[in-house]
């Protein structure tokens, strides 16, 4: 990756920087984002879309750069996020639709792109509460689902999302398509299994895991007595043995039709909102 996006410093302060060009180096190095190994390398990701952007300046991430179509120049929320780039020390490149859409290889892009610095949790930065819910993947592959599990989760008031074994990237950008904005808002952590199950002892939680050989009911657990981890299996084998037998119980869910199986998304929202709806209730003001 060139210097220029390497860098998190303060640069070209008040200066837009106008690209046409699909062999401009800081277009090589953002198209490069699409590969995993050039966002671990990196550290950073891209969003697309003015409101994702928003949301994440709003929340405290740092952008790197920010691109927009020519024809958003002088829409006054793009002015907004331009000056808020700029002012915390990013890049502001002002494009050509072909280069847009080369960079979110899409024929119809929308008109703004942020490149914002990759944010980890780690286990021991999370303290559970009583009322706190967990979401643990294990080895999940597919980024949709991955996607709108973190959406999911945000959407149900869960603490994190935590990624077990050889997972998706949660900063691909078909992964943070699928969040809709809520990877900016759900702390995401990876681990071993291992990590997961020495963090589970001394964190005082109990595991709930989803599996084909659980014998109970998952709407006859009582989720309010002490925080709760949902420990959901990978989409074609499912959970190993060692994680179900360190649950504390193994649940499945009812089903009569002729499918043999929920899509993995699916059944982290069903047992998410189990989980919680003894917390959940209808804003009276809305």
């Amino acid at each position: 990756m060139t210097d220029e996006f390497q860098k998190s410093g303060p640069r070209r302060v008040g200066q837009v920087k106008e690209v046409t060009s699909l062999a401009n180096p800081i277009i090589k190095d953002i198209k490069a984002l699409s590969n995993k190994k050039d966002r671990e390398e990196s550290g950073t990701f891209m969003a697309e879309g003015l409101k994702l952007v928003i949301d994440a300046l709003e929340l405290g991430w740092a952008i790197r750069t920010l691109v927009y179509a020519k024809a958003a120049k002088g829409k006054p929320l793009v002015e907004q996020v331009a000056a808020k780039t700029v002012a915390r020390g990013g890049l502001v490149l002002e494009v050509s639709e072909k280069v847009l859409s080369s960079i979110t290889r899409r024929d119809n892009p929308q008109m703004v792109v942020g490149i914002f610095e990759q944010r980890w949790k780690r286990l021991d930065d999370l303290r559970p509460a009583r009322e706190e819910t967990f979401v643990a993947l294990d080895r999940v592959r597919d980024p949709g689902n991955l996607g709108t599990i973190i959406r999911t989760a945000d959407a149900a008031g869960a603490s994190a999302v935590i990624l077990v074994g050889e997972c998706t990237d949660p900063f691909s950008l078909e992964t943070v398509r699928a969040t809709m904005g809520s990877v900016f808002a759900m702390p995401v952590v990876k681990c071993s299994a291992e990590e997961l199950l020495a963090w589970q002892k001394r964190s005082g939680t109990q595991v709930v895991a989803t599996h084909l050989a659980g014998a109970v009911d998952y709407r006859t657990v009582d989720y309010a007595k002490k925080p709760v981890v949902l420990l959901m299996g990978n989409e074609q084998s499912g959970l190993p043995d060692n994680l179900a037998r360190a649950a504390d119980r193994t649940v499945r869910i009812p089903q009569q039709g002729r499918a043999d199986s929920l899509n993995l998304a699916v059944a982290t929202a069903v047992m998410l909102f189990e989980a919680r709806r003894h917390l959940l209730t209808l804003d009276e003001k809305k």
